[in-house]
């Protein structure tokens, strides 16, 4: 009796494992949509009650109609802003309200640390801004990061390195560690293989990756 028992046991653990195996990266990216298409939701939902008071439609009274509409009026919005915004006139006025909200004593540092994070997700791959790994949280255990600028070491001299340490599955919060360029291992990874490997939380990932400095491997 023991032996099925055990065998049942055994297929049960097995094929659970493979389920969650299976539906894990679904159930992931099934969490950052919703999370994504939510936060639109909610930044179009004035707009569709605007447009409600307006039309007195029977139709926009439905919530799942005005979920979609919300969504699609902030893509709408924001794909306005960005038309607006790389024409001269539209730069000039952006430029105009961000050098307004830069000389507010507590908006200027939520609002510039928000959009250097931003930019720094967003950037391609270049000499500055590029996709290493670092250890964190201790040595021998290497997280992906995003170099973000170089500086020096006014007491020694020593190269140092900036590099933010986002959280997985949830970007927006990160880490930002200065350590010297030396422990900074580079990778030839693209900023959408990284966000992808953290927003799936490294199911979908690269075959292959440098975790190893070539000074380190030569020994």
């Amino acid at each position: 009796m023991r032996r099925p028992a055990r065998s049942l046991s055994g297929n049960l653990q097995r094929y659970i494992l493979a389920g969650i195996i299976t539906v894990g990266p679904l159930l992931v990216t099934w969490m950052v949509f919703s999370w994504i298409l939510g936060t639109l939701a909610r930044a179009g939902l004035p707009l569709v009650k605007a447009l409600d008071a307006v039309a007195h439609e029977s139709w926009l009274m439905s919530p799942w109609m005005q979920s979609v509409l919300a969504v699609l009026l902030t893509l709408l919005l924001l794909y306005i802003v960005g038309r607006i915004t790389s024409l001269v006139i539209g730069r000039q006025i952006f430029n105009l309200v961000e050098a307004i909200l830069e000389r507010l004593p507590l908006v200027a540092k939520v609002y510039t640390s928000v959009r250097q994070l931003l930019a720094t997700m967003t950037a391609q791959k270049d000499a500055t801004q590029r996709v290493v790994l670092v250890d964190f949280p201790i040595e021998g255990q290497k997280c992906v990061g995003f170099l973000t600028h170089t500086l020096t070491d006014s007491t020694t001299g020593r190269p140092l390195a900036a590099v933010l340490v986002p959280n997985a599955i949830n970007p927006t919060s990160a880490f930002l560690q200065l350590l010297p360029m030396e422990r900074v291992v580079e990778t030839d990874l693209s900023m959408e293989q990284a966000m992808s490997m953290l927003l799936t939380g490294g199911a979908v990932a690269p075959g292959a990756l440098c975790f190893t400095q070539a000074a380190d491997a030569s020994r």
